[in-house]
């Protein structure tokens, strides 16, 4: 067991209270700073992210709900401050990743020693942070679900969004043709990522999709779930994937935490079923949940890897004090920025 000693014994953090509206269910304060266990080390945080993960919890709308009260922070970057007995391969004062899912919105934050990644020393800690949970995701779902081949064309939902710009700049890198919805107000910002813009509102999307794509695409990557499922299913080209990575929660009352998911679930049951059966013309559809495990490490190295190089530019749309995270959640709420809002401690 390690302790930085300059490390401070108080605990600035935010804490979730309820379903609601996040200026009145989103509040701060303070405890001790937590003491790590066996197998676990305590993390000063950097950086930690703001996702859509925290709307869904916030409306009590998210598949694996906690408890209120409880600290949200689904990703931080930070440097180890005390390791616990049993903890090997990590010492006090390593820059490290994490996804804990919940708890990274506070100072510090004691999380397994398993689920650590190393960080470069000297990667801005925001846009380090933005590439775990939405990273790591763009890059899985391309490179590791869907198998394309450069001079494809692909449908990005959410293009704007804080997964959407880098799977955009990922498919660019790739060679892929992408096309991208958003609102009109920030076409011009897909257009920089390099994808054609659409707008997701257009009543007839699937036929203006056909326009740059008379076969169809070989890839939609939705992250809105229900009915868009059926549209992106029938914008597929033979021997196309459907990505579905999350569910708008819009509509739903809190606590049906979860209505919104089933839709997606039945879908790809269904649909796996019937290519079973030969009845799909090649085509399938998937769902992704982002998880540690034996790539995740090997594929945020990559990203980090890419940042230097110049090929991929993380969009932070912005850097909140912690008492700040009501303005970050409504942010996205009103989904009015492009990019990923990130909480610095």
């Amino acid at each position: 067991m390690s302790v930085d000693t300059t490390a401070t014994a108080v605990n600035p953090r935010v804490v979730m209270t309820a379903s609601g509206e996040p200026e009145t269910c989103i509040v701060t304060g303070q405890e001790s700073r937590p003491t790590a266990r066996p197998g676990k080390v305590v993390v000063r945080v950097e950086a930690a992210g703001v996702s859509y993960a925290e709307v869904q919890m916030l409306q009590h709308l998210h598949p694996f709900p906690p408890r209120f009260p409880f600290v949200p922070g689904y990703d931080l970057v930070g440097r180890i401050v005390e390791t616990g007995p049993g903890v090997t391969g990590w010492s006090v004062g390593d820059r490290v990743a994490a996804m804990p899912r919940q708890g990274a919105w506070q100072e510090y934050v004691e999380v397994p020693a398993k689920i650590l990644a190393p960080v470069p020393a000297h990667l801005d800690a925001a846009v380090a942070v933005s590439l775990i949970t939405n990273g790591v995701t763009a890059y899985q779902m391309l490179h590791r679900l869907a198998r394309l081949a450069p001079g494809d064309t692909v449908l990005v939902h959410g293009a704007s969004g804080g997964v959407g710009t880098l799977l955009t700049q990922l498919a660019v890198h790739h060679g892929l043709r992408v096309l991208g919805t958003a609102s009109p107000a920030k076409h011009d910002a897909v257009r920089e990522l390099g994808a054609e813009p659409l707008d997701y509102r257009d009543p007839d999307l699937a036929g203006t999709v056909r326009g740059p794509a008379p076969d169809g695409v070989r890839a939609v990557f939705d992250h809105i779930g229900g009915r868009g499922l059926d549209a992106g299913w029938a914008m597929l080209a033979d021997g196309g994937v459907l990505v579905s990575f999350d569910s708008s929660v819009a509509g739903y009352r809190p606590g049906q935490w979860f209505r919104p998911h089933v839709p997606a679930l039945r879908r790809t049951v269904v649909r796996w079923a019937a290519r079973l059966l030969g009845l799909t013309r090649g085509r399938r559809q998937t769902m992704y949940y982002v998880k540690p495990g034996e790539h995740f490490n090997a594929d945020l190295a990559e990203l980090y890897r890419l940042v230097d190089e110049g090929v991929l530019r993380p969009e932070i749309a912005g850097r909140h004090a912690l008492h700040e995270a009501p303005a970050a959640v409504r942010a996205l709420l009103d989904g009015t920025t492009v990019g990923k809002h990130v909480l610095i401690p």
